[in-house]
Order: C-alpha cells, then sequence, then structure tokens
C-alpha cells in the first residue's frame, strides 16, 4: 500500500508526464491481454499438443524504463536500467541465477548541489552546471544519475497454454546490492574544486541492500530467435550517502534511504536447453 501511494502521487505531479505514462503501461497490458488470448486460441503454438517442459541455461539482457518514488524522486528524475542476466530454468519452470543492472539517468533534482563553488550567474538546467574554470571562463558541467545493482534471483514460470508449457507469466524476486551517485563530469579537469579528493564531498554516493520484484509474461519461440519477456518491476534499495561530508551544505548524510524505482522491463533471451539425451541445444 505505501509503494502504491508513492507510486500514484507522482503520476500527478506533471500532466503531459501523466499521459505519456499512462499511456505506456497501458499498451504494456494490451499487449500482455492479448498475449494470453492468442495462447488460448492455440494461435501461438501451433496444434495444441501437450509438449514437455525443458529445462536449461538462459543467457539474457534486459533493459527498464524506471520512474523514481520516496527518496529516489527527491534526487533524481525518471531513468533506464541495461544488464545481463543468467538464469537456470528446471523442468518445474523454476527459475535461479543472477543479474547485474546499470542505472543511468540525465536528471539531478538537487538544488544545493554545488551551490558553494558553481557560478552564481548561471543557467542552471538539470543536466548542465556552469563554472568559473581556473582560465577564468565560464564552462558547463553535465551532471548525471550513475549506479548500479547486483542481485541474485529466483522465480517461477506459471504457464497458460499446455501446448506449450514453457511459456506464460513469470514472476521473480530478487535480492542484492545497490549503489548510485551523482556524476560530475569535469572533462578537461579544468575546476579545482572538482578534482580528487574533493569531488567526493559533492557526489551523494549512497548504497546499500536491494530487493526487487518482476512480474511479466514470458515467450520461448520455435524459431529459438524472438524469446522474450516483458513485464512490471519494482526496485527497493535501502541505502545510505557513504559520504563523510558533504561540502556543499556543510553537513552530514547519515540517514537511511529509502529508494524506489517503478519500471517497464523487458528482456531478451539466448536459450540453452537440453534434449532427452542431454545434450545442449540453442533454442
Amino acid at each position: 500500500m505505501f509503494a502504491g501511494n508513492l507510486f500514484f502521487s507522482y503520476f500527478h505531479s506533471s500532466d503531459y508526464s501523466l499521459c505519456m505514462k499512462v499511456q505506456l503501461f497501458t499498451l504494456f497490458f494490451v499487449f500482455i491481454c492479448l498475449m494470453a488470448v492468442g495462447q488460448d486460441r492455440e494461435k501461438l503454438f501451433g496444434n495444441g499438443e501437450k509438449k514437455t517442459k525443458k529445462n536449461g541455461f538462459i543467457v539474457s539482457v534486459f533493459g527498464d524504463f524506471d520512474v523514481p518514488a520516496a527518496d529516489m524522486a527527491k534526487m533524481f528524475g525518471d531513468s533506464y536500467r541495461v544488464g545481463p542476466a543468467i538464469l537456470y530454468k528446471s523442468k518445474h519452470n523454476w527459475m535461479f541465477g543472477a543479474k547485474c543492472d546499470f542505472i543511468i539517468g540525465n536528471v539531478v533534482r538537487q538544488d544545493s548541489l554545488m551551490i558553494n563553488i558553481r557560478d552564481k550567474y548561471s543557467n542552471q538546467n538539470t543536466h548542465l552546471y556552469e563554472f568559473i574554470n581556473n582560465n577564468g571562463e565560464r564552462i558547463g558541467v553535465p551532471v548525471d544519475e550513475l549506479g548500479y545493482t547486483i542481485e541474485l534471483q529466483a522465480g517461477k514460470i506459471i504457464p497458460i497454454s499446455k501446448s506449450h508449457p514453457d511459456n506464460g507469466i513469470v514472476l521473480l524476486g530478487s535480492m542484492g546490492f545497490m549503489q548510485h551517485k551523482i556524476n560530475i563530469y569535469d572533462k578537461d579537469k579544468s575546476v579545482s574544486q572538482l578534482r580528487e579528493p574533493y569531488l567526493k564531498g559533492y557526489d551523494r554516493l549512497s548504497n546499500g541492500t536491494s530487493a526487487e520484484l518482476y512480474a511479466g509474461y514470458i515467450y520461448f519461440a520455435r524459431n529459438g530467435l524472438t524469446n522474450f519477456t516483458l513485464g512490471l518491476d519494482a526496485l527497493f534499495g535501502f541505502t545510505q550517502d557513504r559520504r563523510s561530508y558533504l561540502y556543499d551544505v556543510m553537513r552530514t548524510d547519515n540517514k537511511q534511504r529509502l529508494d524506489i524505482l517503478f519500471g517497464l522491463r523487458g528482456g531478451w533471451f539466448i536459450p540453452m536447453f537440453r534434449k532427452k539425451s542431454e545434450e545442449m541445444m540453442f533454442e
């Protein structure tokens, strides 16, 4: 209920943004419904003959479009995740494995960020901050969101068609580690205050344990090419700022954070299932 309220309140922050995001998630649900109806009519998998469930390893690449909530929304805007995963699928449709996601975004919501060193006459936006460099010139320094997660996964596929028991609703849970920071990129190292070790006093490096829930549709095609999943994802990070002192606000920040990302997640698979002879085969 708490996560749902956060998600609901965020989507009312902008009428235009609300419209775009509602359309995106509506398209997702329409897609899931169409796939379910297609399986029910046996149009996707042929004549409806019962088949044996397969087992083996699955190598995959995932991508997310994420909307932040809780403490994450106070610090960053919408972001993206992309990364690899490897899973093992049993004959009983249980799945186990590990994944790594890289978090990237270009909206930083920190009004106080570097306020003590940036040019007070600059036209600050959410991506570029202006400074007077060592040569007395005004330059723009890109500021982005950067992070990653490393997690162990477990879950199950719930088939919705006897003719293709490897396909259906997939539920996955993950536990692991999450880290993120504000990436301040002074390419030419022309601002003395943004060199090491001073840079660490501005980047808001935070990390901690994470938990993730994913629910979607998974499909393994007979042609071995269109193996994919699409669903909704919720990532919860229980993090804390790891810098000993923040120079711009002249204090420490050791409070516990709740960083939430609600996402639309998709992935493409290369399954390596076993035949009855126990020889590996690529689907």
